[in-house]
């Protein structure tokens, strides 16, 4: 299923004016958020930071495919998702200085967003298999990368899944590499939507460089897991930059990607332009936005800032009741190594 921006006009959807500047706003303060966190990481503000830019369109469409009940299970490259569904930006930025999710009290009900490859997977059936026990009308949006789908976790999930006909809607977010290895090296398979047919339901790709085309696809597999039919997206997008702060994409990709323009095109650019041709936006509200944005970023990392670091003793302290020898001397170790230089180099 491909859907492409500039194909239809904004009346040949089912949705509105009002949707469209909702997911420019929002595409428009992933960017900004994604820019300055990782300015801030280059500074040593935070330990590490994995950039999104170039899958803003695909995050901000599925979040915004959901309902208010339904479950987000992020990983941890989705933070423009989780600002889409209402994840206030100093949450994110305080969990990337070393803060448990959640720090500010809300409600919304998305997971702690996942490291470890896959392993949010088998939790978001095991919430949607839960959903039917309880007689629930929630689903679950579980998101993931291509690189996920080569993990044992991605298998269990989707199996249990379609066996239990839970109310899931597994996301895969192709942005064409999982760190340094390319699709092409990870399966055979004529692409990721199809794996979804060994495990009993349907598979759908969507051009996740347009946030309506996205919003609209969601909305059908939601409603599908709703009625007991889970599915699998695959959103075919581009990482226009490194994999983390730590990676270095020069090394194994190439400037200009042998695929299609519309997956590798800027994604904010092109739906910008698509909508001050539609009429929806003109330079007064592309100027609110931003100034929005500053003041709303600014306002963030202020909030961030006034929080007391987390105190490294705590990753030891809560996993144990009575710590392990091996566990004490990591600590030791740990405290042997702060002791011996000023925090304020680490970063540096």
């Amino acid at each position: 299923m491909h859907r492409l921006v500039g194909e239809r006009s904004l009346e040949e959807t089912w949705l509105t004016e009002v949707d469209a500047r909702a997911a420019f706003r929002d595409m428009v303060r992933a960017r900004r958020f994604d820019d300055r966190a990782l300015a801030l990481q280059r500074r040593g503000w935070m330990s590490g930071y994995p950039p999104f830019r170039g899958q803003e369109a695909s995050q901000v469409g599925a979040a915004h495919a959901l309902r208010e009940d339904d479950w987000l299970f992020p990983t941890y490259r989705s933070n423009a998702l989780q600002l889409a569904r209402g994840v206030p930006m100093s949450d994110i930025l305080l969990f990337r200085r070393g803060r448990a999710e959640y720090h500010s009290d809300h409600d919304i009900p998305v997971f702690p967003q996942a490291v470890p490859i896959a392993t949010q997977i088998p939790l978001a059936t095991g919430a949607g298999m839960a959903a039917n026990y309880r007689e629930e009308e929630y689903a679950v949006l579980v998101c993931f990368g291509d690189g996920a789908t080569s993990e044992g976790d991605f298998h269990e999930g989707l199996n249990f899944a379609g066996v239990f006909d839970a109310p899931v809607v597994f996301f895969c977010e192709n942005n064409d590499w999982a760190i340094s290895m390319p699709r092409e090296r990870q399966t055979a398979s004529d692409s990721i939507a199809a794996k979804a047919e060994a495990y009993g339901f349907e598979g759908v790709q969507v051009d996740g460089n347009d946030p309506l085309a996205v919003r609209e696809t969601v909305t059908d597999a939601l409603a599908s897991a709703r009625d007991g039919d889970p599915v699998l997206v695959e959103s075919l997008t581009y990482r226009r930059g490194p994999h983390t702060t730590a990676d270095d994409p020069s090394v194994y990709r190439d400037d200009e990607p042998d695929l299609p323009e519309w997956r590798t095109r800027d994604p904010l650019e092109r739906y910008e332009e698509f909508l001050r041709g539609e009429g929806v936006i003109d330079d007064a509200f592309v100027e609110t936005v931003r100034e929005e944005t500053e003041a709303e970023l600014k306002a963030a990392v202020e909030e961030a800032e006034s929080v007391e670091p987390a105190d490294p003793d705590d990753v030891f302290d809560h996993a144990y009741g009575s710590l392990p020898p091996d566990i004490e001397r990591q600590r030791a170790s740990m405290r042997d190594r702060l002791s011996r230089h000023d925090p304020n180099e680490l970063d540096r």
